[in-house]
């Protein structure tokens, strides 16, 4: 069996804010306050796990702006 860190999606900033509608700058800052966990690449870019951000983002949709009640 193997790790499922091995085979996990990883997502750029760029991507995690598409699918927020958000800066890539929000992430960061997002990550920084500890609301997100990154994984830092050896060039010290961020990544983020794809299960993480759309465990999140389940939580964010039912509350946006336009939702019916």
């Amino acid at each position: 069996m193997q790790n499922n860190a091995e085979n996990e999606t990883l997502l750029t900033p760029a991507e995690v804010a598409a699918m927020f509608r958000v800066d890539p700058k929000t992430v960061t800052r997002w990550a920084k306050a500890g609301k997100l966990s990154a994984i830092r690449t050896l060039g010290g870019h961020r990544r983020y796990r794809e299960a993480e951000v759309k465990e999140l983002l389940g939580g964010v949709i039912p509350t946006q702006r336009g939702a019916a009640d």
